[in-house]
């Protein structure tokens, strides 16, 4: 006969369980487990919960990163601090600016009719950089613009081990290139996720700082979310 028993794992030295009670933190997420059953490889996007994006970038834990850049000012975005910050670069927020712009110049004249956004690559030796151009004459990425995007950039990386591990942000909350969707606020990150998955990528997200609000809300670490999620909006138990 099986008997549930509390685990008697601890956490912390010192009986540090008791000072440490999640409702003491205002910034915090509720991690619940993930899908479980069959195992099967390159089927799932990795949701960074808890971790730094920008640090884990530096200390070299991927080869690739996704993010937006514009012809008018980065200085804000996380290009920017990777381009300063990276001891191996020799670009400058102006330059991936002006190169940004210089681009979308050109494909005006030679290009106007291709598909935006497009991808610009960004090589600081160290790490790649896969940037996705805001189409121009916009304040503001698209959920359209976001999947065609990352079908792009997907392409670039099938294939091609040596730009692997690849991490993106997930272009919420975002201060450089916002999101917007159809409706004219920003969409949710689960719209995110399936956009990001459905064009094929399979790589890490790493949620905006502003995600950490929701302490009291249920977050998965990776996706597609558990199929019990859906049944329980259709008003399953």
């Amino acid at each position: 006969m099986k008997h549930d028993t509390e685990p008697t794992i601890r956490l912390y030295d010192g009986g540090a369980e008791s000072l440490m009670t999640s409702d003491q933190f205002p910034d915090r997420v509720t991690l619940l487990p993930g899908t479980g059953g069959k195992i099967a490889p390159d089927e799932r996007l990795r949701v960074m919960w808890g971790q730094d994006m920008l640090r884990d970038l530096l200390d070299g834990r991927y080869r690739s990163v996704i993010c937006g850049v514009n012809t008018q000012d980065n200085s804000h975005g996380i290009i920017a601090q990777l381009v300063d910050m990276m001891a191996t670069s020799q670009w400058t927020a102006k330059t991936v600016t002006s190169y940004a712009r210089m681009f979308q110049e050109s494909v005006s004249v030679h290009a106007a009719a291709d598909k935006e956004p497009y991808v610009l690559k960004f090589d600081l030796d160290s790490i790649l950089i896969l940037a996705i151009l805001r189409p121009s004459g916009r304040d503001h990425f698209t959920i359209d613009d976001l999947s065609r995007g990352f079908e792009t950039a997907s392409r670039m990386l099938k294939g091609r081990r040596e730009r692997l591990p690849v991490a993106t942000v997930s272009f919420l909350n975002a201060r450089a290139n916002r999101l917007v969707s159809r409706e004219g606020s920003e969409p949710s990150f689960e719209t995110v996720l399936r956009t990001m998955y459905q064009a094929g990528f399979r790589g890490d997200v790493y949620p905006s700082p502003a995600s950490w609000r929701f302490g009291t809300v249920g977050v998965f670490p990776n996706y597609p979310f558990p199929a019990g999620l859906e049944r329980m909006r259709a008003g399953s138990s």
